[in-house]
């Protein structure tokens, strides 16, 4: 006599992405930017912050927001951002949304 085994099929799917903490990818996304001299004096000239400003406001959802607002308005650091950051572009101009 012989015993089946009872068996599961288990269908494979992609699990979702978790949810993205906007902040936090937008603080990840600032150490990105700071990374690199030139855009870093890029991002200050272009949303007229000051070093000292940036340092006070990393908790100010205006602050992370305009970073993510400098990264939007050129498609090339965009890109390389989100690649270096592991995450899709527009996962970055949801979290500026997020924030503003």
């Amino acid at each position: 006599m012989l015993y089946a085994e009872r068996t599961r099929l288990t269908i494979l799917r992609e699990r979702p992405s978790p949810a993205v903490d906007p902040h936090a990818l937008a603080l990840s996304a600032l150490g990105w930017v700071l990374a690199d001299d030139d855009r870093a004096a890029r991002l200050l000239a272009l949303t007229g912050l000051t070093p000292d400003a940036l340092r006070v406001g990393l908790g100010d959802p205006a602050v992370l927001s305009a970073v993510l607002e400098f990264l939007c308005g050129h498609e090339a650091d965009l890109i390389a951002a989100a690649h270096e950051l592991g995450v899709e572009p527009q996962t970055l101009a949801a979290a500026r949304r997020a924030l503003a």
